[in-house]
């Protein structure tokens, strides 16, 4: 039995939720969000909440149990609230500028970087050593983050690179004589 799969999903005030047919659509004051629905998960609407549960007893239904729910739950988080990650910069020279809907980023290659920013995310540099990644979908956030970490991940030396915010760097000691 999933324990996360058993609480219903609580709808707050100023969202609603429908099931139409393969899909639910969540629409909240940030925006509307749509999921395809899991054939093997049975979804329903009752006093408030959204619950889910397995449409029958196969090993695959309680597999994916869980998983479900908290996708829908991402779903509801995202258009009241929304997500966000912070990327932090390390190293001399490394920066990052938002202009428009492309992000630049100057990470010690020979040329700059230019990300252009996906529709639906939104990217603020509050000085030019933190990027700051929003959007009501968490999939498309972590993506999206994952991207730009990706042109300089952390080195275990030094630790330039770009990291996550509160992530922790496995420093190696260099070389000795």
């Amino acid at each position: 039995m999933s324990r996360i799969g058993k609480k219903p999903v609580a709808i707050p005030a100023g969202v609603t939720a429908s099931i139409d047919g393969d899909q639910i659509s969540v629409k909240g004051p940030k925006g509307t969000l749509t999921m395809p629905l899991f054939e093997d998960i049975a979804y329903t609407l009752e006093d408030g909440a959204i619950a889910v549960k397995p449409a029958n007893e196969t090993k695959r239904a309680r597999a994916f149990w869980g998983m479900q729910r908290t996708m829908v739950q991402n779903l509801v988080t995202g258009v009241t609230d929304g997500f966000s990650k912070v990327l932090e910069i390390t190293g001399v020279g490394y920066r990052a500028a938002a202009q428009g809907r492309t992000l630049n980023l100057q990470l010690g290659y020979s040329h700059h970087v230019n990300f252009a920013i996906p529709d639906g995310i939104e990217i603020k540099t509050p000085d030019q050593t933190t990027v700051e990644i929003t959007g009501i979908d968490k999939q498309k956030v972590g993506q999206v983050a994952a991207e730009i970490r990706r042109w300089r991940k952390p080195e275990p030396y030094k630790g330039k690179g770009i990291k996550y915010r509160g992530e922790f760097i496995f420093r190696k000691e260099g070389k000795k004589k």
